[in-house]
């Protein structure tokens, strides 16, 4: 559930880009993942920082509870990831452990390097 006070921003095609919650002077934008992104921005400045984030990095491989895992679903309601060890999560047939985590994510979710 995203807080009180969080402010959708959508690119042209109405997707969802993420939020910028309103702080001291400015908005911190917040990914789709509930991650916070910034620190307080003017307004423009924060929607250009979503419009420039886009949604690719949903795409990213990342790293859970010591594994490989993709993102496999995202809502304000939790993100569900994919364990992908070798590439496992695309394989047909393949029936991959889930993980689902709560919106925000846990710190423990990492981009995997």
């Amino acid at each position: 559930m995203t807080e009180a006070g969080w402010i959708e921003h959508r690119r042209g095609d109405r997707e969802l880009l993420g939020w910028m919650a309103p702080e001291g002077g400015g908005f911190v934008v917040i990914d789709l993942l509930g991650r916070p992104r910034t620190s307080p921005l003017p307004w423009l400045d924060a929607e250009e920082f979503l419009d420039d984030l886009g949604i690719g990095y949903l795409a990213e491989r990342y790293r859970y509870a010591d594994r490989p895992v993709r993102i496999g679903e995202v809502s304000t309601s939790g993100v569900t990831v994919i364990a992908d060890e070798y590439g496992a999560a695309s394989a047909v047939g393949a029936e991959p452990e889930r993980f689902h985590l709560p919106f925000p994510v846990p710190a423990d979710l990492l981009v995997a390097e």
